[in-house]
């Protein structure tokens, strides 16, 4: 766009706008359409300088240029004004060397601006154009530091605590607008599974999630840290009033050619509020186990739990292990026109046609439990409960399974044997998990390798000096593994994607007969190798001798036991 072009449309916007309906001395409102970080917008669109905007546009509106040293050395008349007003509209009055009275605008098609002042002053008005940058410098040193409206770095004005409706305003203006849509819009570029937008004394910092691994990317530069939270809370739907507690919400939403749904998490820390933003793709494609990883001996396994017609199958691991992925792929395995199921979920992360899925709702008493208790009534076949976090919970899953259901679950535990303390912990009596339980899944991601960079290396006697857990896990020296290399297709990282790794626990007698009051993890992790359960160490192993994965990577989820 031309500066002639830029100008002109910015006259068009200025002639079709209410821009002041009051103006009063001493910070009275002034309400404003348009205000002059309009035309710094329209200065970002030419490849104009600073400097060079401000000369065509006094040409342009046949006005007089003043540079930043005549502005610092006239007398400044700037005492009856509402310094929100003056950094707001971008204007600095002062006094010429004959008496007259000036204002230094960026904007010279501001007519609203020239009103205001001769209101202020009472008296003509002289219009004269400045840079933006110099506008800034002379109202930062003319109004002082210790003004009572904050002012940002760059010498943006900062909405107070409580001027909710200019943060508002500030949320919804095109620079901040397009920040977040610039940091989504990355995000799924990148893959990435989540966004942290990280809030700290010195910058705002912003870092994605790839692969399950954060990595920094460039924070919006030219906006403000508490704008750019406000916008991601007016997306999810959330109060931007609220910053002394945590937030929780969610959006769906159209980012360049994909549709994604979006969770956001908004928690009040020392400098500010973070944000973690969760990215769901909707076209993630279909839910099949040989997209899992599991190997053939143990997709054997689960499709023969799968056909047990009640019971309780759990899937473990920590947060982001890919439990949920795991249970909506099982569910359309066991998605078939003769089989009813019913999921509860935290949230709705995979839609399945042909299941009934609920979403919790906990602020309208529509919990975990509460969506158990009317599940039972209306005859299922298979139940799925996205996860068990507390007693009621856990007795109604459990009693589910007692009457008949099918109930998959998910739990937060490091192995598939520590499910087993873990549900007694819970408060499910040792003798009804005897009767229910019939297998854990556990599972972690691990980074696969890229197949466009991956090079074959022979492990020598310094890589196990470098780390001894590689004789832990049975690899020899001489032994030859695919490791990460990095080319442009991984962005260097030498890992694209992931898969899993798992270890399935079925419930034999044995087992079942060491479920009591006191359970003892250990000795059913124990008793269910020595029954020929293969662990995720093991598993892993068997990955990266086939080339899927690396040991780094392998230990750096799993610990060897």
């Amino acid at each position: 766009m031309t500066s002639d072009e830029s100008l002109q449309f910015l006259e068009h916007l200025r002639r079709n706008d209410h821009l002041v309906k009051s103006a009063a001395p001493n910070g009275q409102s002034i309400e404003q359409g348009a205000s002059s970080r309009q035309q710094s917008r329209l200065w970002e669109l030419t490849d104009l300088s600073a400097s060079d905007f401000a000369d065509e546009a006094a040409r342009f509106a046949g006005l007089e240029r003043v540079a930043l040293q005549e502005l610092l050395s006239a007398p400044a008349l700037n005492e009856t004004f509402s310094q929100r007003f003056l950094r707001e509209m971008m204007v600095f009055p002062y006094q010429f060397s004959d008496g007259n009275a000036a204002l230094a605008v960026a904007d010279p098609t501001d007519r609203a601006a020239q009103r205001a002042a001769e209101i202020v002053l009472r008296r003509d008005v002289r219009i004269t154009v400045a840079s933006v940058e110099d506008l800034k410098v002379v109202l930062d040193r003319r109004l002082g530091e210790d003004s009572a409206e904050a002012v940002d770095a760059a010498g943006q004005f900062l909405p107070r605590e409580d001027d909710i409706e200019s943060l508002r305003d500030l949320a919804s203006g095109a620079p901040v607008v397009r920040a977040v849509n610039d940091l989504l819009e990355k995000a799924v570029e990148l893959r990435a599974s989540d966004i942290h937008i990280e809030p700290f004394q010195s910058a705002l910092v912003v870092r994605m999630r790839i692969d399950g691994l954060l990595r920094p990317v460039a924070a919006p530069a030219g906006v403000l840290p508490q704008a750019v939270i406000s916008r991601i809370k007016i997306i999810a739907n959330l109060n931007i009033a609220e910053r002394r507690l945590p937030q929780d919400g969610a959006a769906r939403l159209r980012v360049g050619r994909a549709d994604i749904d979006i969770r956001v998490a908004i928690m009040p820390m020392q400098h500010g509020e973070s944000a973690v933003v969760r990215i769901l793709p909707k076209d993630r494609g279909l839910l099949v186990v040989e997209k899992l990883g599991f190997s053939a001996s143990d997709e054997v396994k689960l499709r023969r739990l799968l056909k047990l017609p009640h019971g309780m199958i759990v899937v473990t691991g920590p947060t982001g292990s890919g439990k949920t992925t795991t249970l909506a792929t099982v569910l359309s395995i066991l998605n078939e026109p003769g089989r009813k199921i019913l999921t509860v979920e935290d949230p709705v992360e995979y839609d399945i046609p042909g299941v009934n899925q609920a979403q919790v709702k906990p602020a309208i008493g529509l919990t975990f439990a509460a969506a158990l208790r009317s599940f039972v009534r209306q005859d299922p076949d298979v139940i799925m409960v996205g996860e068990v976090r507390d007693n009621e919970t856990a007795h109604v899953a459990v009693h589910a399974a007692l009457t008949g259901h099918l109930v998959l679950t998910t739990l937060h535990t490091e192995s598939a044997a520590a499910a087993v303390p873990r549900l007694l912990d819970l408060g499910v009596e040792g003798y009804l998990l005897r009767s229910t339980l019939r297998a854990v899944v556990a599972q972690r991601l691990v980074r696969h390798l890229c197949e466009r960079c991956k090079t074959p290396k022979p492990l020598v006697d310094a890589d196990f000096a470098e780390d001894p857990r590689l004789a832990a896990l049975g690899f020899r020296a001489g032994e030859v593994l695919q490791a990460p290399c990095g080319c442009e297709r991984c962005s260097g990282t030498g890992y694209r994607g992931r898969l899993g790794v798992f270890e399935i626990l079925e419930l034999s007698d044995e087992i079942r007969a060491l479920i009591g009051e006191k359970t003892d993890g250990l000795k059913i992790d124990e008793a269910a190798i020595r029954a020929g359960m293969t662990t995720m160490v093991g598993d892993g192993i068997a990955k990266c001798r086939a080339g899927l994965t690396s040991p780094a990577e392998l230990l750096r989820v799993t610990t060897v036991r």
